[in-house]
């Protein structure tokens, strides 16, 4: 039992270090530094919103006021024109709706995305043609027109709302997993457990699912931004739970009693900074998580390609790297062959393309001239053909090497008939 418990105590000492490892690390992200704080702001309002707001909206006795109120110290933001609630009350009372929401499907939805397509990518055949086909079919189907009629005969508590956004917002993820799983299950470290007898399972779940998880955690933080969103749609619709307060309910009931009409414009600029604020929290987190998380998209982003483009240093960059791979060639070019070019190429810095280009002009130079030699040659009625022309310079080069070889075997030749005539003597 003691065992148990210690092994159950270093598991979750260890699952806590790597959670504080993690957010020092989305902590020293700028745009995650932004993100957290905000989130932080928004999660304490909606943890202690009795103790933060100054009346409880949902008290039909003691939280009606009189009606259309202006902005006062005893009313922050105003007072409804149709039910005399205190705006300011309900803006923090909504934060509750719309963070529980966003984060309770942003989870589901991974959860579903992440499990249907490491199914479809490891697993294949049959199982992956079914997730895949019924992926397929959802992406087809128009979810605003289906949820709306999801929501009229199921209900339009937080429960259903959860169910029907999951239910459609799982397979775009699902398609992005099983693209990376089907990169990730012919890695090394995947096929030697495979041979080690370790089943599909386990492979799935030690192996496959952490090599995936980063771009889960991505996804759930900018899933849930769109969560958010799209709730919000549906209470501004009338489609959201009639019973709780949130934000789209906040902006539905401002537009129906005619807010802009009485001059009553903050009543509309609370609920939407609200909405604003939660979602540009997690957009940022999510964005933060994609750059920790995948260090090439720290370079690689296309909004940091277009500011390089605007000041030419994406250019400069591209042309350099143009260089590097004609060194690697043996076709690069020394800067001086690009001299004459005009001074709009040399902003550009294309010396490669210059000196391809040059070189190619020299070669046609270089045969125009021989052809031209060539011609004046045959018409003189000297023409040599080069081979010939070559086989003579050669011939003449060895002719003295020849000519000595010919006199030392003469000089050998005639001092073996001088032996040969002293012996018959």
């Amino acid at each position: 039992m003691i065992k148990t418990l210690q092994y159950i105590g270093c598991k979750l000492l260890r699952v806590l270090y790597a959670i504080g490892r993690f957010f020092k690390k989305l902590w020293m992200h700028k745009q995650g530094r932004i993100g957290l704080i905000i989130f932080a702001f928004l999660a304490i309002l909606a943890i202690f919103a009795p103790l933060i707001a100054p009346y409880d909206p949902y008290d039909v006795i003691n939280g009606r006021f009189e009606k259309g109120l202006t902005p006062s110290w005893e009313h922050l933001l105003g007072t409804s024109i149709t039910t005399g609630q205190d705006i300011f009350s309900m803006l923090i009372y909504g934060t509750r709706s719309s963070l529980s929401i966003g984060l309770i499907t942003g989870l589901v939805i991974a959860v579903l995305g992440s499990l249907l397509g490491v199914a479809a990518g490891y697993i294949g055949g049959w199982v992956d043609t079914v997730i895949m086909r019924i992926v397929d079919i959802l992406l087809v189907i128009p979810t605003l027109p289906l949820v709306i009629v999801m929501t009229n005969v199921l209900g339009t508590s937080y429960v259903v709302i959860v169910i029907v956004f999951a239910a459609f917002g799982w397979t775009g993820l699902a398609r992005v997993i099983r693209s990376q799983v089907m990169l990730i299950k012919n890695a090394n470290y995947v096929k030697a457990a495979e041979i080690a007898g370790a089943s599909r399972w386990y492979i799935m779940w030690r192996h496959i699912l952490p090599a995936v998880s980063n771009l889960l955690i991505m996804s759930t933080a900018l899933t849930s931004a769109g969560i958010m969103v799209a709730e919000a749609g549906l209470s501004f619709l009338g489609l959201g739970n009639p019973t709780a307060i949130s934000w789209g309910k906040m902006l539905a009931d401002a537009q129906s009693s005619g807010a802009m009409l009485f001059g009553h414009w903050w009543s509309i600029l609370a609920p939407g900074v609200g909405i604003f604020l939660s979602v540009y929290s997690f957009m940022r987190i999510g964005l933060a998580l994609e750059e920790i998380l995948n260090p090439r998209m720290r370079k690689g982003s296309s909004m940091i390609k277009v500011f390089k483009h605007l000041n030419n240093r994406y250019l400069d960059e591209v042309f350099a790297s143009m260089d590097d791979a004609s060194k690697m060639k043996g076709e690069y070019v020394a800067p001086s062959a690009s001299a004459a070019l005009p001074p709009a190429f040399e902003a550009a810095d294309v010396r490669t393309v210059a000196a391809q280009a040059a070189l190619a002009e020299a070669a046609a130079a270089e045969a125009a001239a021989a052809e031209a030699a060539g011609a004046q040659a045959a018409a003189a009625g000297t023409y040599v053909p080069a081979a010939q022309a070559a086989a003579a310079e050669q011939a003449a080069a060895e002719e003295p090497f020849v000519q000595r070889r010919a006199e030392e075997e003469a000089a050998k030749q005639s001092a073996r008939e001088n032996a040969g005539q002293g012996g018959e003597r």
